[in-house]
């Protein structure tokens, strides 16, 4: 940060410094994550490409030097996320189509208000043993987690079928080899039968205990400081590390989230709560963070365009 010490500060900004330090200290953020979080969060709605000096200078005061960076965004060229170009010493990198459908497709699950429709319907994925290999499998089922399949037994996944989902299930069917070697049914629980429900299945098949631990405890991370957002001016740097801090680790406990129906969750679900907390943090911080991306970034053309229209319908509308 700017200031290597909070002396002389007003109340609120040293306090928020001494929260940043701490929160940094206490578990160091991996490098390549939080290139992510910042291209997608940041980056992408201003065009979703930057020079990679401009990148290091932003991540610097976030712990990450130049050659975590430098290795980080290497390794997300080599997987496809962003592509390179050079101009003399200078390089540009900016998301690649493949990229973008990625950081749109994941995105939009931290930022759109939850949703509550469910009229019963279930989706179930069959992949037979005989039909792929251990590895797509296992592949398989990573990438329906990701989307909030559960394992019913081996083999079968299952999540309830919700309107506005998007068609990410077809996307990832589509990859190759498994599109005609896996099967997709839509169901409901048989009513007026004595028999196990599927809906009586969501706490074998989701680690929801855990998942509300971590929710409960984001939730008293961000609470701990948010007031002094409240209290008083805070200068645009503090304003990106802690939106950035927010939303890393909102993404890290949201991408796990099966987002299951008020039906099928436990009691005082913390989920709705934790998304509020983000939700007003964010629409605190992201005027003055959007003046630090704008005094520290370039792109090939010259200044930081602005955001666009979609950037501010995140969290309901800014």
């Amino acid at each position: 940060m700017r200031t290597p010490s909070a002396r002389g500060r007003p109340a609120a900004p040293a306090a928020i410094e001494r929260w940043i330090r701490r929160e940094l200290a206490r578990a160091p953020l991996k490098a390549k994550s939080l290139v992510v979080t910042v291209w997608g969060d940041a980056i992408a709605p201003h065009g979703g490409a930057v020079w990679l000096s401009g990148l290091i200078s932003l991540l610097a005061p976030l712990g990450l030097n130049e050659r975590l960076v430098r290795t980080s965004v290497y390794r997300l060229v080599r997987e496809g996320w962003l592509a390179a170009r050079q101009d003399g010493r200078r390089s540009l990198y900016r998301l690649t189509p493949a990229g973008l459908r990625r950081f749109e497709h994941a995105y939009r699950r931290i930022y759109a208000p939850p949703t509550e429709d469910w009229d019963g319907r279930w989706e179930i994925v069959l992949a037979p043993a005989a039909a792929l290999s251990a590895r797509q499998r296992r592949e398989l089922r990573n990438e329906l987690g990701w989307e909030g399949f559960g394992a019913v037994a081996p083999g079968v996944l299952a999540r309830p079928a919700r309107v506005g989902r998007g068609n990410a299930l077809g996307e990832i069917l589509r990859a190759p080899g498994l599109g005609r070697r896996v099967v997709v049914l839509a169901a409901r629980d048989v009513p007026g039968l004595d028999v196990y429900t599927l809906k009586a299945l969501a706490g074998d098949c989701w680690n929801l205990a855990a998942l509300a631990t971590e929710y409960r405890r984001f939730s008293a991370r961000f609470a701990a400081v948010l007031d002094r957002f409240r209290i008083g001016a805070v200068d645009p740097e503090q304003s990106f590390i802690v939106r950035t801090l927010l939303i890393h680790n909102f993404r890290r406990v949201t991408l796990h989230d099966p987002q299951l129906p008020a039906e099928l969750l436990p009691p005082r679900w913390p989920a709705p709560a934790a998304y509020a907390l983000c939700r007003d943090f964010y629409r605190l911080t992201h005027r003055q963070a959007e003046r630090h991306l704008a005094a520290t970034l370039e792109t090939e053309r010259g200044a930081l365009p602005p955001a666009a229209a979609y950037f501010y319908r995140r969290f309901g509308g800014l």
